[in-house]
């Protein structure tokens, strides 16, 4: 008998890693206590890393190197904004080179990267910290529930 493979719509536990290709990682699960339980295509992964899922089989493991056109895309310079100092929680100590989770209107919330702070304003990247690199994407989905 086959092992049930991945599907739209399943609910499975994965451990996973994100990393620049040759780099350190960005995220990983791999050592923590439990791994994360995910349902495929609630947003929890980009579309763009779930669909690499599709069809796994649970217990081994598998690493992708994906280009950026297949992980987070291009930078894209209208996410590259300058914004008001008043529009920064103020308990928040900006530095550059510092992620920095913003609200937005719709109560989400965006991570944007410090790139240059002045005296009235701050100039964020709003692009995916690894968008234009090649990265590598490495699962194991321990079960599907």
């Amino acid at each position: 008998m086959n092992a049930r493979t991945l599907n739209p719509g399943d609910t499975f536990r994965l451990r996973y890693a994100l990393r620049p290709r040759g780099g350190d990682d960005v995220i990983s699960n791999f050592d923590d206590a439990q791994p994360e339980t995910i349902t495929l295509g609630d947003g929890t992964l980009a579309p763009t890393l779930e669909q690499w899922l599709l069809d796994l089989v649970p217990g081994e493991r598998y690493v992708f190197l994906l280009e950026p056109w297949q992980a987070f895309g291009e930078s894209q310079s209208d996410l590259i904004q300058t914004l008001p100092k008043t529009d920064v929680p103020a308990d928040i100590t900006l530095e550059v080179d510092q992620l920095v989770e913003f609200a937005m209107p719709n109560g989400q919330t965006l991570a944007g990267h410090i790139l240059e702070i002045t005296d009235d304003a701050v100039k964020v990247d709003f692009n995916h910290p690894l968008a234009d690199l090649s990265i590598e994407f490495e699962v194991e989905i321990v079960d599907i529930l």
